[in-house]
């Protein structure tokens, strides 16, 4: 189908119209296929640099689950690893050109680009992971989340996944971003390109970005600047029982212009002496 039938076959779906376990509910699996290749987003880019959430993909997502009985899988199968789930494990990693690394695991319905690699990590449904990006050890990408090309998630990272309310931004990492170890983000926070957020920054939707390169703090939240280098840190807020440091973000500097963006990288973190 094409994806306005496809749209319209889930909305009636999700509407009550129709039996998910029943034929209509092929739509679903058209939809997690198309997923699973790429063909299909739940958000992409626009013309003007903004995201669009195509919210009918995300539920087609939650019908997917409905469609499916939990089952064993994995081993039985020849993957060498035991599951007992509704959802199967991904495999087309060669024709898309991607390196799995045991016991990395991406879910059947997710997407990574030719020249990815996913180390002993963990990928969920509905996640797109653009070209040549790299998924450290024990690094996970949530549901729906958007990874853009020649992304490093460093080990330990937690970037959060979404799927109600099916309106709800994910996750958007763009291009050329470093995250570092142990780093979180989560909640529909955006980094933009070639940032680079240091070892251990935790960025909700409500964390404090607080931009200190000028001569005075500039704070805003859910968003992090192109080409910005970031670190941990902690305002001062009174409680009851006194006043003491809560978590923020902060923008200390900003990544060099390059046509070599490993270089600049690793400039940025020497120059602002960035824990990775």
């Amino acid at each position: 189908m094409k994806n306005d039938t496809l749209r319209e076959a889930i909305l009636a779906l999700a509407a009550g119209d129709g039996d998910v376990r029943g034929r209509e509910g092929r739509a679903v699996d058209e939809v997690i296929e198309a997923l699973d290749e790429g063909a299909l987003r739940v958000a992409e880019p626009n013309a003007n640099g903004d995201w669009s959430v195509n919210a009918w993909v995300k539920q087609a997502i939650l019908l997917y689950f409905a469609r499916r009985d939990v089952a064993w899988m994995g081993e039985r199968e020849g993957d060498g690893l035991l599951f007992y789930d509704k959802l199967p494990i991904k495999r087309n990693y060669k024709k898309l050109g991607v390196r799995c690394v045991p016991p990395g695991v991406a879910r059947y319905g997710s997407f990574l680009g030719r020249g990815a690699i996913l180390m002993p990590g963990y990928v969920n449904i509905g996640a797109y992971v653009d070209e040549g990006t790299m998924i450290d050890t024990w690094a996970t990408v949530g549901s729906c989340a958007q990874i853009g090309k020649g992304v490093h998630l460093s080990g330990g990272v937690g970037i959060g996944g979404v799927l109600e309310p099916p309106q709800a931004s994910p996750v958007i990492v763009e291009d050329g971003a470093f995250v570092g170890s142990r780093c979180i983000v989560v909640e529909g926070v955006h980094v933009e390109r070639e940032a680079v957020l240091g070892a251990g920054v935790v960025l909700t939707a409500s964390t404090p970005i607080v931009d200190v390169r000028g001569e005075q703090p500039v704070t805003t939240k859910g968003r992090i600047p192109a080409r910005s280098v970031v670190i941990p840190g902690t305002l001062p807020k009174r409680f009851p029982a006194g006043e003491f440091g809560v978590p923020c973000a902060l923008v200390i500097g900003t990544r060099s212009e390059s046509t070599d963006r490993k270089t600049s990288l690793n400039a940025a973190l020497r120059e602002y002496e960035v824990a990775v």
